[in-house]
C-alpha cells in the first residue's frame, strides 16, 4: 500500500507508514471496517469519515460561500438538519440609548459600560435555565423550554426578565452615581411553537437555533415595549396570569401578522405561587381515592399535637396528587395549628435557603411592598415577643434577609460557622413557636431542594421528637433522605387511582350518561390512573361547557355528548413520564398529530368544541 503522504511503498499488513508515521487506513466509526486513507466514505456501509468528507466538501467551489456546518459521522451528507417540534417561550431584550451612548463615547468606554449590563442580562437567562441563543452587542435572543424542557417555561422567562429589569435598574443608579447616563432594558416575549434544530458551526461550536412566527413575535414585542418595561402578548399572559401581574396596553398592529396584537405589560408579580392554587381558584376536580392517605395524616396529626413530632412524606410521581393530598388535609385538619408553608421550585437549586426563606416570610408576615426598615422592625417584634432569649438569632435572620442595617457583624465569620449558626437560629425560632401552639410545617416539592434548605431540614427532623411539630413534605420518587430510621418518620407512597376511584373523578366532571362511558374508558386507559390527566381531560370540557359544574359548590354535572368517535382521541402514551408534555401537551390542541381527549366531548347547550381550539395550560 503507498502511503498517501509521502507517497512511500509499505506492506498491507501495517497501519503506519514507516516513513512518515501517517495511518495507512482509515477505520468507520460506524461498521468498523478499514478504509484507504483517501476514502471520504466507508465503502462497507456508505458512513462518512470523520474530517475526510468535511475537508472534501471544504475543496468544492459551493463550499467556499456555503455556511461552515460540519457533517459529522452520526450525519450523513445527504440527511437534512435534524429538527424538533417544540413549545418555547423566547425572549428578546437590548439596551434603550445604547447607541446614542456609543455615539458620544470612544469604543473602549462604551464596552466598559455596556458589557457589565449586557452580563446582567444573559446571568438572568441562565439563573432560570434559559437559553441565551444569540447576543448582539447591546442585547440578547433567549430560550425556555429548549433545549432543556421545563413545564414552566413561560413564568421562568417571566421571572428572568423582572430579574432582569430589576439588576438594569441597580446597575443604572450605580452609572448615575458615576457621572455617566443611565441605562434601560426593554424585553419582548412570547409562546408558542417552532421547531429548533442543532447546527454544528465548527468542530467545537455548536448553534441550537429556533424556527418559527412566534419567536418572531417575541422581537416585535421587545420593539414595541415602553422603555423599562416588559411587553408579552396575550397567549404568554393567559399562560402566567396569577402567577405575575399585567396591565393590558391594548391592541397593536403588527408587521406580519393579519389580525391585531393584544398587548400586555407585565408589572410585578401577582398572588399565585402553585398550579394548584390556580386551579383552586377556578374550581377542583373531586377529591377520590385516598382515604387511607388521609388516615394516615390525620393519626400522625395527633400524636404531633399531644408531644411527639412526626414526620409523614407523600412520594409519588408527577401528577399523581401529592400537593392535593396536603391542601385537602390543611383544608380539614388545619384548626387549633399554625400552619407554614414553603416550595421548593424546579430553578431554585441555585438559590440557598430559597424555601426556608418562603417560610419565613410566612411566619414574620413579610409582604412585597415592605421596604427593608419595615421587614426589620416586622423580624425583632415577632422574635421579642416569643422570648427574650432569642434576640441573639436577629444578626442570622437580617443577613438571609439581606436587611442588614450598615456594617454586617457577621461578614468576618467564618462561612461554615455562619451557616450552622443560621440553621439552629430558624430550629429554635420554630421549636419555641411550638411551645406556644402545634405546628405544622410543609416543604413541597423536596426533589428541587438546595443545599442550605436540606441540611436544614437534616437538623429539623432531627429535634422534633418531643415538639409538637408535624413536619410535612412531598418529593417525587428520585429524591432521597436520611430519615427512614425514625420511629415518627411515615411514608405514603401515592399511586395512580384504581378503576372505581378514576370513574368516579370523571363521573363528578363529565355526569353519569351511559353514551359517555367509552370516553370514560378511553381517558382512564391512556392517562394511566394520573389524576392530573383526568382534570384536564375532563375538565377542559367542561370549563367550555358549563365551567361551574366542577367547583365544590356546583349542583349537579352538566350533560355531555359524543361530538367525535372516541378513537381518534390519544393522549402521551406515560404521561407521568412526560414532564415536558405536561406543559406542551395543553398548551397546543394538536402536536404531531395528537388530538385532546376533550377535543371529542361536547357541552349540551354550549358552543361546540372546535377542532382548532387552543386551550392554555395550568
Amino acid at each position: 500500500m503507498r502511503c498517501t503522504k509521502c507517497g512511500t511503498e509499505s506492506t498491507t499488513s501495517r497501519k503506519f507508514c514507516a516513513a512518515c508515521g501517517s495511518p495507512l487506513s482509515r477505520s468507520c466509526p460506524k461498521c468498523g471496517a478499514e478504509n484507504a486513507p483517501s476514502s471520504a466514505f466507508c465503502e462497507d456501509c456508505g458512513t462518512a469519515l470523520a474530517g475526510r468528507a468535511a475537508s472534501a466538501a471544504a475543496s468544492s467551489p459551493q463550499a467556499s460561500t456555503a455556511p461552515n456546518i460540519r457533517v459529522t459521522p452520526e450525519q450523513s451528507a445527504g440527511d437534512p438538519l435534524d429538527g424538533e417540534r417544540k413549545t418555547v417561550t423566547a425572549l428578546f431584550a437590548d439596551i434603550k440609548g445604547s447607541m446614542e451612548l456609543m455615539e458620544d463615547l470612544d469604543p473602549e468606554e462604551a464596552r466598559a459600560i455596556i458589557d457589565p449590563a449586557l452580563n446582567l442580562m444573559i446571568d438572568a437567562v441562565h439563573h432560570y435555565d434559559g437559553y441565551v441563543v444569540q447576543s448582539t452587542g447591546d442585547g440578547i435572543f433567549a430560550l425556555f423550554g429548549a433545549p432543556v424542557a421545563h413545564e414552566d417555561h413561560p413564568q421562568r422567562a417571566l421571572f428572568a426578565a423582572l430579574r432582569m429589569r430589576d439588576e438594569m435598574n441597580r446597575y443604572s443608579a450605580k452609572l448615575r452615581e458615576a457621572g455617566n447616563p443611565p441605562l434601560e432594558v426593554r424585553v419582548g416575549i412570547n409562546t408558542g411553537e417552532t421547531v429548533v434544530r442543532s447546527i454544528k458551526t465548527g468542530d467545537a461550536h455548536t448553534e441550537y437555533t429556533p424556527i418559527g412566527h412566534s419567536t418572531s413575535l417575541a422581537s416585535r414585542m421587545q420593539t414595541m415595549a415602553p422603555t423599562g418595561s416588559i411587553a408579552v402578548t396575550e397567549t404568554t399572559e393567559k399562560l402566567c396570569a396569577g402567577y405575575f401581574a399585567f396591565k393590558a396596553l391594548g391592541p397593536a398592529r403588527v408587521k406580519g401578522v393579519s389580525e391585531p396584537v393584544q398587548v400586555f405589560e407585565v408589572i410585578g408579580l401577582g398572588p399565585l405561587r402553585t398550579r394548584l392554587q390556580r386551579s383552586a381558584g377556578r374550581g377542583l376536580t373531586k377529591f377520590v381515592g385516598r382515604e387511607r392517605e388521609m388516615e394516615a395524616l390525620k393519626h400522625a396529626a395527633d400524636q404531633a399535637k399531644g408531644g411527639h413530632g412526626q414526620i409523614a412524606a407523600a412520594m409519588a410521581e408527577p401528577g399523581v396528587g401529592k400537593s392535593r393530598l396536603f391542601f385537602e388535609f390543611k383544608v380539614t385538619s388545619q384548626s387549633g395549628w399554625m400552619v407554614l408553608e414553603a416550595l421548593s421550585v424546579s430553578y431554585g437549586k441555585a438559590s440557598a435557603y430559597l424555601p426556608v426563606i418562603d417560610l419565613l416570610r410566612n411566619y414574620f408576615d413579610i409582604s412585597a411592598t415592605d421596604d427593608e426598615r419595615k421587614r426589620r422592625e416586622k423580624v425583632t417584634g415577632r422574635v421579642v415577643a416569643l422570648n427574650g432569649s432569642l434576640e441573639d438569632t436577629l444578626p442570622y435572620l437580617f443577613s438571609l434577609f439581606g436587611i442588614v442595617d450598615g456594617d454586617d457583624p457577621l461578614s468576618q465569620m467564618d462561612g461554615q460557622v455562619k451557616r450552622r449558626r443560621t440553621l439552629d437560629a430558624i430550629k429554635r425560632i420554630l421549636l419555641r413557636e411550638s411551645i406556644n401552639q402545634p405546628l405544622m410545617v410543609i416543604f413541597e416539592d423536596l426533589h428541587w431542594i438546595d443545599d442550605e434548605t436540606q441540611a436544614f431540614l437534616n437538623l429539623l427532623t432531627e429535634s422534633i421528637a418531643n415538639a409538637k411539630i408535624l413536619l410535612l413534605v412531598n418529593y417525587r420518587p428520585e429524591y432521597s433522605h436520611q430519615w427512614n430510621s425514625k420511629t415518627y418518620y411515615t411514608q405514603l407512597r401515592l399511586d395512580p387511582l384504581g378503576k372505581d376511584s378514576a370513574e368516579e373523578m370523571l363521573s363528578a366532571l363529565l355526569g353519569d350518561n351511559a353514551e359517555l362511558v367509552p370516553l370514560k374508558r378511553v381517558i382512564i386507559e391512556k392517562t394511566e390512573g394520573n389524576p392530573f390527566f383526568h382534570g384536564r381531560d375532563g375538565a377542559g370540557a367542561a370549563r367550555r361547557g358549563r365551567a361551574g359544574a366542577q367547583r365544590r359548590d356546583a349542583p349537579d354535572p352538566p350533560d355531555f355528548r359524543i361530538k367525535d368517535p372516541v378513537h381518534r382521541a390519544r393522549n402521551p402514551r406515560r404521561a407521568h413520564r412526560s414532564l415536558a408534555a405536561r406543559r406542551e401537551g395543553f398548551v397546543a390542541n394538536a402536536v404531531r398529530g395528537r388530538a385532546r381527549i376533550s377535543d371529542v366531548v361536547d357541552s349540551c347547550g354550549a358552543p361546540e368544541i372546535g377542532r382548532g381550539t387552543r386551550p392554555h395550560a395550568e
